[in-house]
């Protein structure tokens, strides 16, 4: 029987242990298996993205994994019916009580892994991004005594590296990288100072400061060290400050170029600028990214706020007719990220996106 959060309140049980009813096991393990040296998890959130999951999850199947827990955010297109369909011992499947975004998703799925089945190591990931064949064989055949984290690197589909997964080292933490990037953000193209290079992909091995939750292996030792990802910040930004908090305990992330995954991601552009569908994510935006700022800029993070918050700003003019509700998610995130506040619910933030425009 399928099993999951029965309401909303039930989310406060992920800070503590969660009862085992509330958990699904998909099938029964039958015979034994052998023990690996390295036992590993696969965590992956999934919402309403059915025919991506499927993919995924074939992906995951035939890689050499010890456990797959899937965290269903209250999926509506069929998810859940189909998980109950799932035969396979390795695979535990969490249902939600609602979306909890990917932030709140990866929390759970860590909390779950490291309380059911405490493995040595878990890789997290969307639905809609999953190892390259033969990437997990690499992993496990890999030296690991270096690293507390290992960021794989990801590519687009097409074999494009995939922009969104790009490692970066910290400019306010390395003086020729924060001189780097000045210079290049005098000509519009700042990422590039900060994120690691192409060459960086066909290179050996480097220690990275952050990067994000696509292809991501932690271990249960730095779990336990650091703690979770924070759900409460449900998308955008969660992965990069959880990474650079890791590096400011003083752990060590490297990216590993052998380790490939793929991202198979769909997104709205409007010239070489993204534009938030729905209008709402620019408010995580800003707000999760004003924390991040704040974090990994220290002393320097007002210069910082006021670029940033001109560069929003300027944004604004690609959203035509409802320029005006871009702009009012953006302040909403801006004061709440200058403070400090996560706890907006995201029920609130839709219906500051829904409000009519005067």
């Amino acid at each position: 029987m399928l099993q999951f959060y029965r309401s909303a309140e039930d989310i406060s049980a992920i800070a503590s242990p969660v009862a085992d009813t509330y958990v699904s096991h998909l099938g029964r393990a039958s015979g034994s298996t052998a023990v690996k040296p390295v036992r590993l998890a696969a965590v992956v959130v999934t919402y309403n993205r059915l025919h991506q999951m499927k993919r995924t999850l074939t992906r995951l199947l035939n890689e050499p994994c010890d456990k797959i827990i899937i965290i269903d955010n209250g999926s509506t297109d069929g998810t859940k019916d189909w998980l109950r369909t799932l035969k396979d011992p390795r695979i535990r499947a969490i249902m939600a009580p609602g979306n909890l975004g990917g932030a709140g998703g990866f929390e759970l799925g860590l909390r779950k892994a490291v309380e059911l089945d405490d493995p040595d190591w878990m890789v997290i990931m969307d639905d809609d991004a999953r190892p390259e064949p033969g990437c997990f064989d690499a992993f496990l055949e890999s030296d690991l005594t270096e690293w507390d984290a290992v960021s794989a690197a990801v590519y687009l589909k097409d074999g494009r590296i995939c922009e969104m997964n790009r490692p970066t080292i910290n400019p306010f933490w390395h003086l020729p990288t924060f001189c780097r990037t000045a210079m290049k953000s005098l000509f519009g193209k700042s990422r590039g100072g900060f994120h690691i290079p192409d060459e960086a992909y066909n290179g050996s091995p480097q220690e990275i400061d952050a990067t994000s939750f696509v292809g991501l292996f932690l271990s249960r030792e730095t779990i336990a060290k650091a703690g979770y990802p924070d759900g409460s910040l449900f998308i955008y930004g969660d992965d990069v400050l959880y990474t650079l908090g890791l590096r400011k305990q003083g752990m060590r992330i490297g990216f590993v170029p052998e380790l490939r995954f793929e991202h198979d991601f769909n997104r709205v552009y409007n010239g070489n600028a993204s534009l938030y569908n729905p209008i709402w994510k620019a408010y995580y935006t800003a707000r999760n990214g004003l924390l991040v700022y704040r974090f990994a800029a220290g002393m320097m993070f007002w210069p910082a706020f006021f670029f940033i918050l001109f560069k929003w700003i300027a944004a604004g003019r690609r959203y035509g007719e409802i320029r005006g509700t871009y702009y009012r998610m953006v302040w909403h995130g801006v004061k709440d990220g200058l403070v400090g506040k996560r706890s907006r619910p995201h029920s609130e933030i839709t219906s500051l996106a829904a409000r009519a425009d005067a």
